[in-house]
């Protein structure tokens, strides 16, 4: 088999009647209004290999000091220790733009942090360090994020950088990190873009400061095709994937995976970020009949899609939506034609981890960021995991002033996290395709967490809720139910 997936075999049924509503693309400002997301949206496109940007352009900034910050129980002092320098974190986020419902929690990911360590932290070096942690907004600009990287780490003088949200925030902090020979740790990109779209396409190559979380395209793929065999359907897929580093490294993930899994795939090309319009493609999913869907959009792109695909007549009868359907913020936008839609699943109170820096499950951390905003918890909360380890590194590094013992001390990582357990210190498995799935030493500079799929339903506590309906990728997690076909 080619590609970076797995066989499944599907079943063919007469396609079901196709229903229609009449309603009205949105206009991407009209998006984040309704799903109560700030900030203007900017473009996401370009290269974002080697991406160095200039260090001199002043940046909005919060700072979540431990320093100020009221001891908590889980704090990490040791009475009596002397007291060292500060360390500083610097974190980058897109708060604002078209990816900013990754953004949505991570100011308090950042503040539980700074709760957490308290007066400090003791470092390896028998001292106690007052610990700052400064948010900066990459705007959800490839350049802005790099930028803003620079700055932290030339003008703040920040010990260790952190990030999150999408290769679009990942791979240009982490290009940056790693020419100014700083120590990087970031999550929430899968690792073939972490990887290749900062080297050129290389899925082998290498990297000194800058270490990595998350899941693979190869665990989306088997939670998909599993999730794609649990309804009937005629095995034609309509694709659509977004021309950015997301959409680039999932149309390459997918191309020769179609006939070793008995799907043909309707490919009309990739589409431009900021897309209105999707007449013509839709146009030719309806003509081919396509009964799965499957694709990668902002979410601005997609409520603009699934709108006028429902306008023109198009249902098929699962589809299956990467990156925009994360959110709650998203199915409210949508509303009542958004229940069924399908998606990945990285992240659910209900996972059976913990986070040893707070002394909290999963449910538990959510349950707090639910009574501290008002609002549903959204996967993004995952982003924890940047605090987790960064925070044990510190705590193992001899020399706080020595980049190289901080790098060390990333590299021997061994840990329980709010995501799932992380071990730096395992076996690099082969770098080659079809990479097996499920938590893993994939590459040298990352360690897989796990990833389910899932199907948005009507819900009891809030308007929209996750279903988990495939675990073809972590049989650790629980499947809830299997999927229902939209009606």
């Amino acid at each position: 088999m080619g590609g970076w997936g797995m066989s499944a075999s599907m079943k063919q049924t007469d396609s079901s009647q196709v229903d229609a509503i009449k309603d009205q693309s949105i206009s991407r400002r009209e998006f984040f209004k309704v799903a109560g997301i700030a900030g203007a949206v900017v473009s996401m496109g370009g290269s974002l290999g080697g991406l160095l940007a200039a260090c001199g352009e002043d940046a909005e900034t919060t700072t979540a000091s431990a320093t100020s910050a009221t001891a908590s129980a889980t704090s990490t002092v040791s009475t009596g220790a002397e007291v060292g320098r500060e360390i500083k974190l610097g974190f980058v986020t897109p708060l604002t733009g078209g990816i900013a419902s990754f953004g949505i929690p991570d100011q308090y990911c950042a503040d539980r942090a700074s709760e957490a360590i308290g007066d400090g932290i003791v470092s390896g070096d028998g001292k106690r360090h007052p610990v700052s942690i400064l948010v900066r907004d990459s705007q959800s600009d490839t350049s802005r994020a790099a930028q803003v990287t620079g700055d932290l780490i030339t003008l703040d003088n920040c010990d260790i950088i952190v990030t999150a949200s999408t290769p679009d925030t990942v791979c240009p902090v982490a290009d940056q990190a790693e020419a100014l020979g700083t120590p990087c740790i970031s999550n929430d990109c899968p690792w073939q873009p972490y990887v290749s779209g900062r080297s050129g396409g290389d899925i082998a190559a290498t990297f000194k400061w800058t270490y990595h979380t998350f899941w693979g395209l190869e665990d989306a793929q088997a939670n998909y095709l599993d999730m794609w065999t649990q309804v009937p359907n005629n095995e034609k897929v309509a694709v659509l994937f977004s021309n950015d580093a997301d959409g680039n490294a999932w149309d390459v993930g997918w191309k020769n995976l179609w006939s070793a899994v008995g799907l043909t795939a309707v490919e009309p090309g990739l589409f431009q970020i900021g897309t209105e319009d999707f007449s013509s493609q839709i146009a030719e999913f309806k003509k081919e009949g396509c009964e799965l869907g499957l694709g990668v959009w902002i979410p601005p792109d997609f409520a603009n899609f699934w709108k006028q695909a429902y306008q023109q007549g198009w249902k098929p009868k699962i589809m299956t939506v990467a990156k925009a359907l994360l959110f709650p913020q998203s199915m409210e936008a949508l509303g009542d034609i958004g229940t069924g839609l399908t998606t990945e699943v990285w992240w659910m109170p209900t996972h059976p981890f913990a986070s040893l820096l707070l002394g909290e499950t999963c449910q538990q951390f959510a349950d707090e960021f639910t009574r501290r905003t008002n609002t549903q918890w959204t996967q993004p909360l995952l982003h924890f995991i940047i605090f987790d380890l960064a925070i044990d590194v510190l705590k193992r590094t001899t020399n706080i002033d020595d980049k190289e013992a901080i790098l060390a001390a990333i590299k021997g990582t061994k840990l329980d996290t709010i995501g799932g357990h992380i071990d730096f210190t395992a076996p690099v498995e082969p770098a080659g395709p079809p990479w097996a799935t499920g938590p893993r030493h994939i590459h040298e500079n990352v360690y897989k967490t796990p990833q389910v799929g899932g199907q948005w339903r009507k819900g009891t506590t809030y308007p929209y809720e996750l279903t988990i309906c495939s675990n073809a990728a972590a049989p650790e997690i629980a499947v809830q139910d299997t999927v229902q076909p939209l009606e």
